[in-house]
C-alpha cells in the first residue's frame, strides 16, 4: 500500500490487475474522452508502462482499491507529461463507472495530490482534462485545482488545471 484514505487504499499495479482494469478501460462511456476504449493488450501495456514509471520516476498511476473488500475500482496517481515544452507532473484518475458520483475519484485524487506534495516535494501538479469532461473538472476543482490554460495535446484541445503547494 502506498496511500490510504477513509474509504480507499492506493497501491502499485501488478499483472493480476489487468482484467479488472480492462473492465474499466474497455468501457466506451468511461473512455469517451479518449480516442477509443482500450484493448486487453493496450491495458496490459499500460500496466507495464506504469510499473516502469515506478522504477524510473518513483511514481505513476496506481490501483485504487476499496478498503472494505480490496476490489480495484480505478486508477489514480502522478505521471510526468510534456506540456508546451515543459515537463509537468499530472494528477490523473479513472474510476469504474459503477462507482461514479460517490466521491471516490475526489478522495483518491486528494490523497495522491497530498502524497505528491508531501512525499515527493512537488510544488505544482496539473490535470489535463478534455473541456467537455465535466465530472473530471469537478474532481479537479474540489481538490483545489484551477483552470490555467488550454493547450493542444494528445491530438486535441485540453484544458490544463493546476494546483500549487501551499506552504
Amino acid at each position: 500500500m502506498i496511500i490510504e484514505s477513509e474509504r480507499v487504499y492506493i497501491r502499485k499495479f501488478n499483472k493480476n490487475d489487468i482484467s479488472s482494469l480492462h473492465a474499466i478501460f474497455s468501457d466506451t462511456e468511461t473512455m469517451q474522452y479518449y480516442p477509443s476504449p482500450f484493448s486487453y493488450e493496450k491495458t496490459e501495456s499500460w500496466v507495464i508502462r506504469n510499473q516502469e514509471r515506478y522504477k524510473q520516476d518513483g511514481f505513476g498511476l496506481w490501483a485504487v482499491c476499496l478498503k472494505d473488500n480490496g476490489n480495484l475500482i480505478g486508477d489514480c496517481g502522478l505521471v510526468k507529461q510534456e506540456v508546451a515544452g515543459n515537463i509537468e507532473v499530472e494528477l490523473g484518475y479513472h474510476i469504474n463507472k459503477n462507482f461514479w458520483f460517490n466521491g471516490f475519484g475526489t478522495e483518491a485524487a486528494l490523497a495522491c495530490k497530498n502524497y505528491g506534495f508531501d512525499h515527493f516535494g512537488l510544488n505544482k501538479l496539473i490535470s489535463i482534462i478534455d473541456p467537455k469532461n465535466v465530472p473530471s473538472i469537478r474532481v479537479a476543482e474540489k481538490n483545489g485545482f484551477k483552470k490555467e490554460k488550454q493547450v493542444f495535446i494528445f491530438n486535441k484541445i485540453h484544458t490544463i488545471y493546476s494546483c500549487n503547494k501551499k506552504n
